[in-house]
């Protein structure tokens, strides 16, 4: 029996199977609550009976080398030949069970690898609208038929039908006041972040493929469209977001407690191949192939990620409010949920040219679901050492929020975009 190798030079991960199956009827919810493929359910129960058996088979193999042992101190001169004889029994049966056992801890490891994080409690199966900003949640949202693609092309700050020539559907090019803009968020945002105490970073956008594995990132999605774009013959891919080479910032490394919580805000390039695969949003800035990510990622002990979760919220929450937004703030659903979230959060805001709310940031909790792929851990005041929670956000996902600034900010009588205040001194203009 062959199996796929999905971890050549990181160490092999160590997934808690005792701790699975103790809480089975929990991941059992999970996956159903998530809407995953049968095929992840089936890894579950067969991986209940596979445990057994693999439990079996160890303990007569354990047997086996006991009863070796104690026979190969036997041997004299007078019976070495028929205890010889006895031994290469043996050989063959401990290599027999030895084998046995090889393909149910493999197979074992690969249903525990394919299961997804467990659900926090206060995780709802419908939209949980935590928070309005910038806006009641009651009046009447405008709408308007001149969405940010209209409005962009009209006032020369972005070009999609010379990002179609050189590049192909769902690339684009910002321009003058554009590119500003986008600036104008990097700047901001990064002046927010390390007011908060984030460590700068600007990550590598090509990471090795176990690692974007390590992260919970698939290369389909749940309709096996392709998410990210692999480099050929070779073990590569470009990045999604920066989460993942932030991730892999201390893979296989041990931190000590007295540096937790170590954050990082990260800047990169990020790529999507599946946008617009499905019809979906192909229109403009809101779903393209690549786009400028500033993102938030945290190591920190067990006892403090939930706490952490609402602190990553809060700051995006700033952020948003700050830009004058009308948006909301969403517990997600079951079913929105990857596989390595155990809570997350979203905030979308209102698009007046698309007539639908859009979303312009997450964050997720992933207690130590990357931790445990990526071996990351942390030695305590006893020198024990644990894996860490990791979190992850969105700070500021620049496209998205162009697009929120354009549609709401535009005024068709006097033809101009309201740059929000916090982003004047870095653009050097009230409006484009």
């Amino acid at each position: 029996m062959r199996f796929t190798r999905l971890y050549s030079t990181l160490p092999r991960p160590n997934l808690d199977v005792k701790s699975i199956l103790a809480n089975y009827s929990r991941y059992h919810d999970s996956i159903i609550k998530r809407e995953l493929s049968p095929t992840i359910l089936h890894n579950l129960e067969s991986l209940k009976e596979n445990r057994t058996e693999e439990l079996k088979v160890n303990s007569e193999l354990n047997k086996l080398k006991h009863e070796r042992n104690t026979l190969s101190k036997t041997m004299n001169k007078d019976n070495k030949e028929s205890i010889i004889q006895l031994l290469t029994e043996f050989k063959v049966k401990i290599k027999g069970l030895e084998d046995k056992l090889s393909v149910l801890s493999e197979e074992n490891f690969q249903k525990a690898e394919s299961l997804p994080n467990l659900i926090d409690e206060s995780v709802k199966p419908t939209e949980d609208v935590v928070e309005y900003l910038n806006y009641n949640g009651e009046d009447t949202l405008e709408t308007t038929e001149y969405d940010h693609k209209v409005i962009g092309e009209k006032k020369g700050i972005m070009d999609f039908n010379s990002g179609a020539k050189v590049s192909g559907n769902s690339w684009y090019y910002l321009i003058g006041d554009g590119a500003m803009l986008e600036q104008a968020l990097i700047n901001y945002t990064l002046q927010m972040t390390r007011e908060k105490g984030y460590k700068m970073v600007i990550p590598p956008t090509i990471v090795r493929n176990e690692i974007i594995n390590g992260c919970g990132f698939k290369p389909n999605d749940q309709n096996n469209e392709q998410q990210i774009y692999e480099i050929s013959n070779s073990d590569l891919s470009l990045i999604g977001t920066s989460e993942i080479p932030l991730a892999g910032l201390h893979v296989n490394s041990n931190i000590n407690y007295k540096s937790l919580p170590v954050k990082y805000v990260g800047l990169s390039r990020a790529f999507r191949a599946e946008a617009g695969a499905r019809g979906k949003d192909t229109k403009g800035l809101y779903r393209v192939h690549e786009f400028t990510k500033v993102e938030l990622f945290h190591f920190t002990k067990p006892e403090n990620s939930a706490e952490e979760l609402e602190e990553i919220a809060e700051l995006q929450k700033k952020i948003i409010n700050n830009l004058g937004l009308k948006a909301k703030v969403i517990n997600i659903p079951y079913n929105d949920l990857g596989s390595p979230a155990f809570k997350k959060y979203d905030i979308e805001a209102w698009m007046p040219g698309r007539q639908a709310w859009g979303e312009l940031t997450s964050t997720s909790n992933c207690t130590d679901y990357q931790s445990r792929r990526l071996t990351i851990k942390y030695t305590d005041e006893m020198k024990k050492h644990h894996y860490l929670h990791t979190l992850n956000g969105t700070a500021m996902a620049i496209p998205r929020v162009i697009v929120a600034i354009i549609e709401q900010f535009y005024d068709p009588i006097t033809d101009k975009i309201s740059i929000p205040k916090v982003l004047q001194p870095f653009m050097g203009k009230e409006f484009i």
